[in-house]
Parts: C-alpha cells; structure tokens; sequence
C-alpha cells in the first residue's frame, strides 16, 4: 500500500469520526463557548501527559509562535462552527463547512505561493447554486448560522493550508505539533471565555450529567485522534486534497442529524438538492486534476 492511499484512507477514517461533531455538539447542553473551551481543555490537558518536553523546546522559538498562531485560528473555527449549530441546527453546522473547499482553492495557492487553479475555482463556484438551494429552506435565524459557519470555514481552510505549510519544511512530530497548536486554541477560547463570565455571569460552564461523557468522546476520539491523524495524512496530501475528503463530513452529519434529531422534517426536499449539487461540485475534482494535469510526457533519451 502507497503512503498516498494510506494517508487517504487514515483521512477517510477521521471524516467519519468528524461527522458525528455536530451531533455530540447538540447533545452537549453547554453553551458554544464553555463547549469549546471544555474541548480544548481536555485535549490539551491529555497531550502534556504524553508529549516530551524536548519535542517542545526542539521546535524552536519561531516554529512554537507559528503553530501557536494557526491554533488561534483552529479555536475561532470551533467557535463559528458550534456556533453554527447552536444558532441554526446540527444540519445547517454541518452544511456551511461544504464551501471549505472554495477557500481552500484561493487559500492554498496564496500560502504556499503556487499558481491558483482555475478548474479548483471553478468547483469552487459551482458550490454557490447548492448553497443558494441550502440557504433558500431555512429561516432568517437559521442564515445567521449559516454565515457564521461560512466563516468558520474559511478559517479552516487557511489553517489546513498553514499546517501543509509546516509540513512541507522539516515537519515536526505530530503530536507536539498537536499540543503547541491545541494550546492556542485554549488560548483565544480562553480570552474570549473571561469577559464573557464577567459580563454575563450567569453562564453555565460547569458540566452535567451526560455533557462529561459527550464532552470526553468529543474531546479523545473526534479531536486528538483525527488531529494526529490528519497531521500525518497531510505529509502526503495537498491542502486543497485535504479539503476535498474533510468535505463527506457534511453526509455524514446531516444524515446522523436527520435519524437522531428528526431534522429531515425541518429542512425539506430543497435542502437535500442543494447538498447533491455541493457534493457532486467537490468530488469532480479528482476527475478535472487528472484531466488538466497530466504529467509531461518523458524526454526521448539522447542517441
């Protein structure tokens, strides 16, 4: 088995696991940011039992800031997301993370300083028709969610195409790499957390009854797993690729909401359409990347 198929296989493996984020995300009766928090916190707490100082202290003074930068970023993501589902319903959380790939086709190439494909924006763009269609079904509050998810993932493709970015130049162990960008996403959650307890002090961060177990199953298996995970799958990955696979999340999610939550009955027959025609625009890629990039044909050997 090639490292490729391997990394694509480890990569399906934790989109499966992602899928069911933004149920544990509804079943959790915690506020997005306390949910956020408590995830982190967790994740961040399990690492240091497990992570060697020498790894850390290793990485250098300007690789730990920068892991630590794209952790900010992979904290404001879980906030928008959750956000997304607190505000709307698991299904819309869900659905807003398809345009990923759109952002991930500007992000990737701007990053990592490569020329932007016109065939991956215009997957990109196809996109739009079926989140007109997704955006059609909801009500007004339900768009709020959807916008804030549409943020969420535009910051999730610019940290993918940082971390490829790290990746691409000596990558560092994975689970330091882990630790040091967890522990920026405790941080901006915890800076937001504060003023938030100081200004609304009747906010519920303590957690009950069930929200321990959901909160550790969110915590061990949908987040340190998969993040180490990814991390190694992306050695052999573009970010874009990457995207492009995290984009079954959505199947997986909306369909584990419509037999859990019963939000079949919410969204309609349109909402559906409009997730067939995201989903057919993403998985065309693969098909235009061998089409468009054939590999240039060897030169004949000199006589």
């Amino acid at each position: 088995m090639s490292d490729k198929l391997r990394a694509y296989l480890a990569l399906h493996f934790c989109v499966l696991i992602w899928g069911f984020t933004a149920i544990l995300g509804k079943l959790i009766t915690l506020p997005t940011l306390p949910l956020v928090w408590w995830r982190v916190l967790i994740c961040c707490g399990i690492l240091l039992a497990f992570v060697p100082m020498a790894q850390i202290k290793n990485l250098g003074r300007y690789r730990f800031w920068s892991l630590f930068g794209v952790g900010l970023l992979v904290g404001i993501h879980w906030l928008c997301f959750y956000g997304a589902v607190k505000i709307a319903n698991a299904s819309v959380g869900v659905a807003s993370m398809a345009t990923t790939s759109f952002f991930a086709a500007i992000a990737e190439p701007v990053i990592l300083k490569q020329r932007v494909k016109w065939y991956e924006l215009l997957l990109g763009i196809l996109i739009l028709p079926g989140m007109a269609l997704v955006v059609g079904t909801i009500d007004w509050t339900m768009r709020a969610g959807l916008a804030v998810g549409i943020v969420g993932a535009l910051l999730a493709a610019v940290f993918t195409a940082l971390n490829k970015k790290v990746l691409e130049n000596n990558p560092p162990p994975p689970l330091a790499m882990s630790l040091v960008e967890l522990s920026g996403a405790l941080g901006v959650t915890s800076l937001v957390l504060l003023p938030m307890l100081w200004y609304a002090p009747d906010m519920r961060l303590a957690l009950e009854g069930w929200d321990w177990l959901w909160i550790m199953v969110l915590s061990l298996v949908c987040t340190l797993l998969p993040y180490y995970l990814t991390l190694l799958a992306m050695r052999h990955l573009t970010a874009f690729a990457t995207n492009l696979t995290i984009n079954l999340e959505p199947i997986y999610g909306v369909l584990l909401a419509a037999v859990l939550f019963r939000e079949d009955k919410v969204l309609g027959p349109h909402f559906y359409l409009g997730m067939v025609i995201i989903l057919i625009a993403v998985f065309s890629h693969p098909f235009l990347k061998k089409i468009f990039e054939k590999k240039a044909p060897a030169p004949a050997p000199v006589s």
